[in-house]
C-alpha cells in the first residue's frame, strides 16, 4: 500500500482551487523523478489520472532504474506512465510528444557540492540545455524549472527580496557551483525563449522538505536534524543555531509550481517559500527532538562549521507575485515535520518495502 502520510498529502494537493482538468489528454515529462520534489510532482499526476479521472500521461525521467522501481514499479506497464531511464545529461531520448516540462533534476545537498561540484554544475547547464534542445523539436508548451533562493547571491541590505533583487557572488567560493549555475541555467531558458520562443517558468525555491527527502549524507539542515530525530540520536549542530531559516512543505511547494504552471506569466520567475514561520536552527532543533516522545534527545551545540553551507545572512523571499496567483502555504511547520517523522519512522521498519505499491 502508499504510504498513508503520502496518500494524505496527495488528496489535499488535489484539493487546491486549480483548473486541473486542463491536464486532461496531455502528457508531462519529469526530470528528475525520484528526488523529492519530483517524486511528488510524478505521485501528483499518477494520483489524477487514477483518483480523479483525469487523463494525464508521465513520463518519469531518472537515472537509477532501482531507484525508480522502488518508487513507481507498480505503475511500471501502465500506459499513462512511462519511465525513461538516462541521464538529464545526454540527449533527451524519447519520442513521444510532450506538452509539459517539470526540470527538477539536480542536486543542492552540501554532500554533493562538496564531493561532486563538476556533476553539479554539468546537471544544471548541460541537462538543462539538453531539456531545451528537446523541447524546441518537440514543441513543448512550457517548461517549468526549479532554481532557487540562492540565486540572489550576496544581497544583505535588502530587507525583502522580490523577482528582480540582485545579488554578488565570488565565482571561486567553494559553494558557488550550485547557485551560479542554476543562475546561468535562468539565463539559458531566457535565451531559447528569445531565440526560438521556447515557453518558460522559473520557480526560486527555498527551503523546501517533505517525506521522501533524503535523510543520509545530505547535509542540509532539515534534512540532518530529521536523521538524528529518526535514528534516536542526540542532534550536534555545527554552528552556533542562531541562524534563521523558514521551510516550505513538499505539497505547498508542488502546488506552488502547478500554480505557475497553470497561471504564471510566461518568461516569468516566481519566488517559491513559506515565510510565515522563521525558526532559527536551534529552536528547530528543540522541536523536532521533542516529537521523539519515546527517546529522549539531546540538542548538542559544536561549533565546528561544515563546508557547503551558505554562509550569507539570510533574507526573506517577498511571495507577492506568487500570492497573485492565488497561491499560499498551507502546512504549518509542526505538521510538516510531524508528516516527516511519521514517514521515516515506518520507513525504518519495512527496508524492502516500495513508497508506492
Amino acid at each position: 500500500m502508499k504510504r498513508e502520510v503520502v496518500i494524505e498529502d496527495l488528496r489535499e494537493m488535489c484539493e487546491a482551487e486549480l483548473p486541473w482538468g486542463e491536464l486532461d489528454g496531455k502528457t508531462v515529462l519529469v526530470t528528475g523523478a525520484t528526488g523529492m520534489l519530483a517524486s511528488y510532482v510524478t505521485w501528483l499526476l499518477i494520483h489524477l489520472h487514477e483518483r480523479e479521472g483525469i487523463h494525464v500521461s508521465v513520463v518519469a525521467l531518472c537515472r537509477n532504474r532501482q531507484k525508480a522501481v522502488q518508487f513507481f514499479g507498480s505503475y511500471i506497464g501502465e500506459p499513462y506512465f512511462h519511465l525513461l531511464i538516462q541521464d538529464v545529461c545526454e540527449p533527451i531520448a524519447y519520442e513521444g510528444k510532450v506538452d509539459y516540462v517539470f526540470h527538477l533534476a539536480g542536486n543542492a545537498s552540501p554532500y554533493f557540492i562538496n564531493s561532486d561540484p563538476v556533476g553539479i554544475m554539468r546537471c544544471n547547464l548541460v541537462g538543462t540545455m539538453n531539456v531545451l534542445d528537446w523541447a524546441r523539436v518537440s514543441g513543448v508548451a512550457k517548461v517549468i524549472f526549479a532554481s532557487t533562493r540562492e540565486v540572489y547571491g550576496k544581497n544583505e541590505e535588502a530587507d525583502l527580496l522580490d523577482e528582480q533583487a540582485y545579488g554578488t557572488f565570488d565565482p571561486q567560493d567553494d559553494r558557488s557551483c550550485y547557485p551560479e549555475s542554476k543562475r546561468a541555467a535562468e539565463t539559458l531558458l531566457r535565451s531559447y525563449f528569445l531565440q526560438y520562443g521556447i515557453p518558460y517558468n522559473i520557480v526560486r525555491i527555498a527551503h523546501s522538505y517533505g517525506p521522501t527527502m533524503r535523510l543520509e549524507n545530505d547535509g542540509r539542515v532539515m534534512a540532518d536534524l530529521v536523521g538524528d530525530v529518526v535514528a534516536g540520536r542526540d542532534i550536534v549542530l555545527k554552528s552556533s543555531g542562531e541562524a534563521v531559516r523558514a521551510f516550505l512543505y513538499v505539497t505547498d511547494a508542488v502546488v506552488g509550481m502547478f500554480a505557475v504552471l497553470f497561471h504564471g506569466e510566461t518568461a516569468k520567475a516566481y519566488n517559491l517559500a513559506n515565510e510565515t514561520e522563521p525558526v532559527s536552527i536551534k529552536d528547530l532543533a528543540r522541536q523536532l527532538a521533542a516529537l521523539r516522545e519515546d527517546r529522549k534527545i539531546q540538542v548538542v551545540v559544536s561549533e565546528g562549521g561544515q563546508k557547503g553551507y551558505c554562509a550569507y545572512r539570510r533574507t526573506a523571499l517577498d511571495t507577492t507575485a506568487i500570492a497573485q496567483l492565488g497561491w499560499k502555504p498551507q502546512i504549518f511547520l509542526k505538521e510538516g515535520v510531524s508528516r516527516v517523522l511519521q514517514f521515516n519512522e515506518v520507513c525504518s521498519t519495512h527496508q524492502k518495502c516500495t513508497i508506492c505499491s
